[in-house]
């Protein structure tokens, strides 16, 4: 059977390849979550592909991923910086932890270059566009143990 990914996503992305696209690009959250699933297969996992723009959501999601997902790859959008309550249930979660930013948040305005999730995180992949959530899983299967 193979071993579970959580894959979150945060506020507005559902908005991705609508708001932004010199910032976001323009593919849609669903063209990443088929990307995701047809890589997951090829490396032997399987993933829960959600995205929320509400805060409790994410926290619910996360603490529902304990005992049942190997991983979790995180995109917590604006919640990044402000957000506690996330990483405290990222801090409750015994598996490994990886944050994703599409774009480069280190290059944008100073409010975006804290993270409270980085804190937790295994690994931050930020600026290589949606390809950030393949680098992110493949760097996933090699935490877990993946074929």
């Amino acid at each position: 059977m193979p071993k579970l990914i959580s894959v979150l996503n945060g506020p507005n992305l559902n908005l991705l390849g609508l708001r932004q696209p010199e910032i976001y690009g323009t593919e849609t959250l669903d063209d990443v979550a088929a990307a995701m699933s047809e890589l997951a297969e090829d490396l032997g996992l399987a993933i829960r592909f959600l995205q929320s723009n509400h805060e409790g959501q994410l926290i619910d999601w996360i603490q529902e991923a304990r005992g049942k997902s190997a991983g979790i790859i995180i995109n917590p959008a604006a919640y990044s910086h402000t957000s506690i309550g996330i990483l405290d249930a990222l801090n409750a979660y015994d598996g490994p932890v990886l944050e994703v930013h599409i774009s480069n948040i280190h290059k944008r305005e100073p409010f975006r270059h804290h993270s409270y999730i980085s804190q937790r995180a295994d690994g931050v992949i930020a600026g290589f566009g949606t390809q950030g959530y393949s680098l992110a899983l493949r760097r996933m299967a090699s935490l877990v143990g993946s074929k």
